[in-house]
């Protein structure tokens, strides 16, 4: 196991994406302090963690909110130990156009995404830095590189991610602390394949929802199929286990974009 002894704390980790990085990081040999809005769903998730025969704690945060925040930190330690990982993955997402969007739409999704992602970063690098070794995984997107319609206040919140990552790895680049961003692209979570999701949202006229989803694989990623959980999971194992990967804001994509 590569990650034997260290302990992961996973923001948004009680489905979808986080789930995915958190099981990988326990694969791997991580105690996963599992961190979501609802601490059913994080329970859960957090006993298919033990199963992996990792230990883990479940616990309840809002990520925009400062207090929550530090005692999510402060339990972790309690709870496991110590902090060696922390990957900031939990996001939210609203498909409006700029012309529909309210100011509080636009807080909204910018408090989560981009101060969530500070405030998590500002609460965890003490910690890091006791340890003398610390790795900071972000979870951005390719909505992160470039624009999409109806999803200006998300691309700008991600766009923040990716320029939040390379300047925080600058400031702790003689910490032993490395900084990068995973850049999901097309995942069939809720945000995509939900009720209220992309796919509804953008399909065609007569189109269901399963079929908006597959032309949208087929139109937008040159490999024909979405990635999964399971992918974003490898790569932050990847960048957990890297000594002199840092300032990166990485694809995973597909093929649907180069930059």
């Amino acid at each position: 196991m590569k990650l034997k002894g260290r302990v992961a704390l996973v923001t948004g980790a009680g489905r979808g994406i986080g789930r995915g990085i958190a099981l990988e990081l326990a694969k791997e040999g991580c105690d996963v302090a599992v961190v979501d809005l609802n601490l059913e769903n994080a329970q859960e998730v957090a006993k298919e963690i033990q199963a992996l025969d990792r230990r883990a704690v479940a616990i309840k945060t809002n990520v925009a909110k400062w207090d929550e925040v530090q005692n999510m930190v402060k339990t972790t330690v309690k709870e496991l130990g110590k902090l060696d990982i922390i990957c900031n993955n939990a996001g939210v997402i609203s498909i409006k156009s700029v012309e529909e969007l309210t100011p509080e739409d636009w807080d909204f999704v910018m408090d989560v995404n981009a101060k969530g992602v500070f405030m998590c970063c500002k609460a965890a690098i003490p910690e890091l830095k006791k340890n003398g070794w610390g790795r900071i995984i972000n979870t951005a997107s390719i909505a992160g590189k470039e624009g999409f319609p109806d999803l200006a206040h998300y691309s700008a919140s991600k766009f923040a991610v990716v320029g939040f990552t390379v300047s925080l790895a600058k400031e702790l680049q003689r910490e032993n602390i490395t900084v990068n961003s995973i850049c999901p692209g097309i995942v069939p979570t809720e945000m995509w394949y939900g009720p209220n999701g992309l796919a509804e949202k953008w399909k065609l006229d007569g189109e269901t929802m399963e079929e908006s989803w597959q032309r949208h694989q087929d139109i937008l990623i040159p490999q024909g199929e979405g990635q999964t959980p399971e992918d974003m999971g490898q790569l932050a194992v990847f960048f957990a286990t890297q000594a002199h990967i840092t300032a990166q804001n990485v694809n995973v994509d597909g093929g649907f974009t180069w930059h």
